[in-house]
């Protein structure tokens, strides 16, 4: 390892996950006020939901590329790159906005620059933990990452709610563009290990496009690895279809209460937080497998009851239990990832990972809105039928036919944890598969 005075190791990570976290409240605090903004300018739900169209398109069509990038180059170097991305499109809209001249296709276009920034941001810093950590702290590390994607969800609604009318968008567009330079002069600070070069990696080497397949190849090409991923692709699948009928099926039980809908939401954005705390101060189970086939199981039956309930104290305290495992299962997933794909490809192969899991984003609200408009809810109002063969496990009345999709839903991430025990190659993914600090250096070969 470079000998160096700046931070390094785990200090120097949580240094820089300091920084980031920070600047993803600023960032979903300016969420928050656009998305009040965007409503008000045009009364439009379409309008809100183009704003996720032009980030997320990007991002899926960039992902791939960006993670050649991320192993081509400077580590530090793609992690500034995503920020400043991302801090530029803000500052536009900072200008624009204190102009009075900024209109909602603006939104758009930032959301695309931002969608491009973000295709380097998840590559990019997963792939440096596994540089910086040793494989022994992996667990806590991306605990504390989970950290950042569920911490700002609860404080940013709060925090932008009350700011807003004292500051307005312009102050908040500014904190967020405050805190995105924090964050880059972070890693400027903090010390990132370039990785060893492996067999592996010279085996990638070539024509941006052959690289830019390379992690689809390496994943096809070991089943443990692909097991895995299918596990969470499925799992994504049927959960997603009950995640996406949460909110309509708690707004139809309660008669439209906002305020029962906010209080189960909440929930589960604190039983994330509080998984999240739990896997960085325990690390998560040694054989980190049952980690991720356990958490799936034990995660997608406390959802399963969100769908069977129909008061608000079930729904709350079935969510947050449902997602304090969350974390547990996610982050023992990227420890056995980061621990066996070799550093110098991670890049490449963790952008494949993203872009397999999230072709299902697109997919479960299709099947899920289809599904309950048109068949299930239908048959659970009929006077006889379903609604009557089943009112010993579902309630009937307005919400019954999304409450039950939602246990199916759920039942089929319990099959796909189940499922993963039951296949050796899975369920011996970490026997099978060598650390990578066990491969032949590129030098060696």
């Amino acid at each position: 390892m470079q000998n160096t005075n700046r931070p390094t190791g785990m200090f120097g990570f949580t240094l820089v996950w300091l920084g980031q976290i920070i600047s993803v409240l600023a960032t979903n605090m300016t969420a928050f006020a656009f998305t009040i903004w965007v409503f008000e300018e045009t009364g439009s739900a379409t309008a809100l939901g183009l704003m996720q169209v032009f980030f997320i398109t990007p991002l899926l069509i960039v992902t791939p590329l960006a993670g050649v990038l991320v192993d081509r180059h400077n580590r530090k170097m793609m992690m500034m790159v995503s920020d400043l991305t991302a801090g530029l499109a803000t500052i536009s809209i900072l200008t624009l906005q204190a102009f009075g001249a900024l209109e909602v296709w603006h939104l758009y276009a930032a959301a695309i620059v931002q969608g491009l920034g973000n295709a380097f941001q998840w590559p990019a810093y997963s792939a440096t933990i596994s540089t910086m950590i040793p494989k022994e702290k992996l667990g806590r590390a991306n605990g504390m990452m989970s950290l950042i994607e569920m911490g700002p969800g609860i404080l940013a609604p709060m925090l932008a709610g009350t700011l807003l009318p004292v500051i307005g968008i312009t102050g908040i567009l500014s904190l967020d563009v405050v805190t995105f330079v924090l964050a880059v002069l972070v890693l400027v600070f903090v010390h990132i290990p370039q990785p060893v070069r492996t067999a592996e990696g010279a085996q990638a080497q070539g024509n941006i496009l052959k690289e830019a397949a390379f992690g689809f190849r390496y994943i096809f090409a070991r089943p443990s690895l692909l097991g895995l991923q299918l596990v969470f692709f499925f799992g994504n699948l049927c959960l997603g279809i009950a995640f996406i009928l949460l909110a309509p099926m708690i707004l139809l039980r309660t008669g439209n209460d906002a305020v029962s809908l906010g209080l189960v939401q909440s929930a589960g954005a604190i039983g994330g937080v509080l998984g999240g705390v739990l896997m960085s101060a325990w690390g998560g189970f040694k054989r980190r497998v049952h980690g991720v086939l356990a958490g799936w199981v034990v995660s997608s039956f406390f959802f399963s009851l969100v769908g069977l309930g129909t008061s608000l104290p079930l729904w709350i305290v079935a969510i947050a239990l449902s997602s304090v495992i969350s974390p547990i299962i996610n982050g023992s997933n990227q420890a056995i990832w980061q621990s066996k794909v070799a550093p110098d490809v991670q890049g490449r192969v963790f952008s494949a990972r993203m872009l397999i899991a999230w072709m299902t984003n697109p997919i479960s609200p299709l099947i899920a809105g289809t599904l309950a408009d048109y068949v299930f809810e239908p048959a659970m109002r009929a006077p006889s039928g379903l609604s009557s063969a089943l009112d010993w496990l579902i309630t009937p009345g307005p919400g019954a036919g999304m409450g039950l999709l939602i246990f199916l839903g759920s039942f089929g991430g319990i099959l796909a944890g189940l499922t993963g025990y039951l296949i050796h190659y899975i369920r011996h993914a970490e026997d099978i598969l060598p650390d990578h600090d066990q491969l032949v250096p590129a030098e060696a070969a």
